[in-house]
Parts: C-alpha cells; structure tokens; sequence
C-alpha cells in the first residue's frame, strides 16, 4: 500500500496536516495496532501530534513504534525538512 500523503506530509509538510489526518480516517489502512490512533485522530483531528503520525507509520510499515524507531525516524525528518539530501532515502530504508 502506498502511502504518499503521508509521507509527503512527514518529510515536506506537504499536504496540510489536515488533508492527511482526513485521508487516513477515510481510508483507515489497516495493520495490527493502527486502530488506536484511528481513533485518537478521530478525536484530535489537525491537533494529532507529528510524533502520532510518526509511529502511525512504523505501524503501517510493520515496524514496531517503539521509543527506539520512533526518535531514529523523527531525526531523519528533521534532516529532511533541513534539506538533506540523504534523508528520503534513509526515510523510505527505515520503512522498508
């Protein structure tokens, strides 16, 4: 399954975090443990954390969103928004 909103959203801040958060609760991809923070967006809509959306991922992905996964992931994100030129890559290899 391919998830480009959301992965725009994380490594660009594009699309709005509101267009992803609608996307995601219409679609509902499912993995084991996403049914949780369906429901916490749901109830939080736009205020859904990135750090949510982040582990929403790993899930996604079969990853475990643990403490571990979710910083590694977070500070790849972080390079990317600064432009980084290897962080897309190092996104997309922690997902795979």
């Amino acid at each position: 399954m391919e998830f480009e909103l959301l992965d725009g959203y994380l490594l660009t801040g594009a699309p709005p975090k509101h267009d992803v958060i609608a996307r995601l609760l219409t679609t509902r991809p499912e993995a084991p443990g996403a049914a949780a923070f369906y429901e916490g967006m749901q109830r939080l809509g736009a205020r859904t954390s990135d750090l949510t959306l982040i582990a929403l991922r790993l899930v996604l992905a079969g990853k475990k969103a643990d403490d571990a996964n979710v910083t590694a992931l977070r500070d790849i994100l972080a390079r990317a928004k600064r432009n980084d030129p290897a962080a897309p890559g190092e996104y997309r290899n922690a997902l795979s």
